[in-house]
């Protein structure tokens, strides 16, 4: 815990415009991502089919769609990152394997893309969103 703490408060101290550009370019492309899901909710359930043959598929899909939409949004603007982030995190990792077990082989790019963005979760997860965000300017008026 106090890991955590020493790199927050390190991550604040050192923060620059580049982090905070990552960090809504992240939650950028998890809104980008939900707007195709929503938008082809049927791709996403053939993509999971193979893995998962049950019915509960397309339910998991909506989740999908409308986690990303939001969670990219809070992520954008640095509101309530952590927590937007943790609720990505098992999604990303659920990418990753899905595009690792794709029957038709591995598509590289997406592969790549949901990788990115696991890795980037991970890392604003724990060093939290930066000075140029909400959470950061909530915290600093209490």
């Amino acid at each position: 815990m106090k890991a955590v703490v020493r790199m927050n408060k390190w991550a604040n101290a050192h923060t620059n415009i580049l982090l905070d550009t990552l960090r809504i370019l992240l939650g950028a492309f998890l809104f980008w991502k939900g707007m195709q899901f929503a938008s082809q909710t049927e791709a996403l359930v053939a993509l999971m089919q193979p893995n998962d043959p049950m019915a509960a598929t397309f339910i998991l899909a909506h989740y999908i769609a409308m986690a990303h939409l939001a969670g990219g949004i809070m992520v954008a603007f640095g509101l309530l990152t952590r927590w937007a982030l943790l609720a990505q995190i098992p999604i990303l990792v659920g990418a990753v394997v899905v595009h690792l077990s794709a029957p038709g082989g591995l598509d590289t790019i997406s592969f790549i893309q949901a990788l990115t963005a696991l890795v980037a979760a991970g890392f604003f997860a724990v060093v939290g969103p930066g000075k140029h965000s909400v959470d950061y300017n909530l915290k600093m008026n209490m």
